[in-house]
């Protein structure tokens, strides 16, 4: 039994949900999200709850479940509260600023990377080092973040790179000296 789908999903004040056959229309004060089950779960509005149900007793439609009803909670936390990752930029000469709709790097190539902010995705430049990434969508704020750490990832000797905020880097010792 799945313990994350029994719990309904609470729907606060300014979010509302529309079901149309098997699709859930999300519509809060800015965005509006769709999720398609595809038929693959049950669900019902009770008020300003939200209740989902296996299809039947198979493992797939038990995991079905609980995996719905997290992605339809997911959806109500960015339509009310929003996501946000925070990233992290070291090394000597490493900086970011916003321009418009595109974010330019500067992480030691010979050339900047200009990453075009998609839309949904609101981008921050702190102090040209700390890079604060906000959207509705918890799927794709991630996404950004990744693709923006990818681009130089910290390297394991001085920790120079792009890195979470949150984020330990395992340090390796230099070489040494020989006596």
């Amino acid at each position: 039994m799945s313990r994350v789908g029994k719990l309904p999903v609470v729907l606060p004040k300014g979010v509302e949900v529309k079901i149309n056959g098997d699709v859930l229309e999300f519509n809060g004060a800015k965005h509006t999200k769709t999720l398609d089950t595809l038929g693959n779960v049950l669900f019902s509005l009770e008020g300003d709850k939200l209740f989902f149900k296996p299809k039947d007793e198979s493992k797939q439609a038990r995991a079905f479940w609980g995996t719905y009803r997290a992605l339809a909670n997911n959806i109500v936390s960015g339509l009310t509260k929003g996501f946000e990752k925070n990233l992290e930029i070291s090394g000597v000469g490493y900086r970011a600023a916003v321009k418009g709709r595109t974010l330019e790097l500067l992480l030691g190539f010979s050339h900047p990377i200009n990453f075009a902010i998609p839309d949904g995705v609101e981008i921050t430049v702190d102090k040209n080092v700390s890079v604060s990434i906000k959207g509705a969508d918890k799927q794709q704020v991630g996404q950004v973040a990744a693709v923006i750490r990818e681009f130089r990832g910290p390297e394991p000797y001085k920790g120079k790179g792009v890195r979470y905020s949150n984020e330990t880097i395992l340090r390796k010792a230099g070489k040494t000296a020989k006596k």
